[in-house]
Parts: C-alpha cells; structure tokens; sequence
C-alpha cells in the first residue's frame, strides 16, 4: 500500500486494513512523505516538528487499527512528490516484485502529491503487471454526490465490520495534529475539521478498481 502522507492511508482505507489483520494478512506500507508541510503558514513551535509528530500518530493508528504492516519510509519531501516522481516509481516497481495487488492514492485526487504517489503507483504496477486499487481521500472534499468528475464506473465499495470501523475511527482521533488546529493564530487551523472528517466515517469505502 502507497501513503502520500501519514493519516492518507487510514482516511481512505483504514478500515479495509483493519479487515486485513483480521484476516491475517501483513502488507508493506510505503509512507512517501513525513507529512511535515501539513501547515506551512503556521508559527506553532509544533509545525517545526510535524514530521516526528505525524509519524507517532500513524504508528498509534496502525496499533488501534491492529494492522501489523511492515511499513517503509521513503522520507521525499512533503508538498514535493512530483519532483521526486520519477525515481519513486522505479523504488515502488522494486517493491512490487512478488506482490499481488497495490493499493495507492487517486491519481486525479486533486492534491498534488496524491496525484504524483498515485501516477508513479500506475505506472510501478503496470510495468510489473500488479493491479492497482486506487482509494480517494482529497476527492471527497471538493466532489458532490453522483459528481461526473469521479470514475464511478470503477467504484467498488468495500464493507467494514461493526469491529474493523470501530477501529478505523479510533484510528483517526489518533491524527490530532490534522484534526485539531495547532493552535490559535492564522495558519493553525485543522487540516480535517469535523465536516471533513465525517466523509471517512462510514461503515464502507470506496475504491476505483
């Protein structure tokens, strides 16, 4: 599984992961980014620590989750996936040898570095003929119901348990750095305010398969 950012992977298919571990199955995550520009006009002495922080709150959600993933960090820099594109490819068409399936952002997410994990995820997978499901997160923020945009043709709805979505939510209060402003000034506001946040908060998601 491909995460632009840490919480990316848990917003969009932290449930199916929960799923995952009940079934007993141990996937790689590759963590693209830090997450560290999350906040790039904040003075919060905590924005200067973003990087450490978001990687503590991705390992408490994988542990509410109960997913046991063996996760690698690729550490390219937040806000500039699209540079590094090229060679992250070739590192994830490396990963993928052996792999039967690769889950990665939407490649038209409308969030730069979604979109450039997404494509080098394309394009990784088609060179090592592995499937690709691509799961949605920015999508959601700015696409209305039915929106012609999104490829619905390619929509699969994944079902969560009473016990995987419970996870997935206690999951998602671990990101407080994303869903709580870092503090009271311009440019501290919260990444995923609680009308955000209510778009990951079904019993089900969704890839485009």
């Amino acid at each position: 599984m491909v995460a632009a950012h840490p919480d990316d992977e848990v917003l969009g298919f932290g449930g199916a992961l929960a799923l995952l571990a009940d079934a007993g199955i141990r996937p790689v995550l590759v963590s693209v980014t830090d997450g560290e520009a999350s906040h790039p006009g904040s003075r919060s002495p905590l924005a200067r620590e973003l990087a450490a922080v978001r990687r503590r709150e991705l390992h408490q959600a994988l542990s509410r989750l109960r997913a046991r993933v063996h996760r690698i960090a690729l550490h390219l820099p937040d806000s500039g996936v699209a540079r590094h594109e090229q060679d992250l490819t070739g590192r994830l068409a490396r990963l993928l040898d052996g792999y039967d399936l690769c889950v990665a952002p939407y490649s038209r997410d409308l969030h730069p570095d979604h979109e450039a994990a997404g494509r080098a995820a394309l394009a990784a997978a088609a060179a090592s003929g592995v499937p690709v499901w691509e799961y949605p997160v920015w999508a959601w923020h700015w696409a209305r119901p039915a929106d012609p945009a999104l490829p619905w043709h390619r929509a699969a709805r994944i079902p969560l348990t009473p016990a995987a979505h419970a996870r997935k939510q206690a999951a998602l209060d671990c990101f407080r750095s994303q869903v709580k402003p870092l503090g009271d000034r311009p440019g501290d506001e919260a990444i995923l305010p609680p009308e955000e946040l209510a778009h990951f908060q079904s019993d089900f998601e969704v890839i485009w398969q």
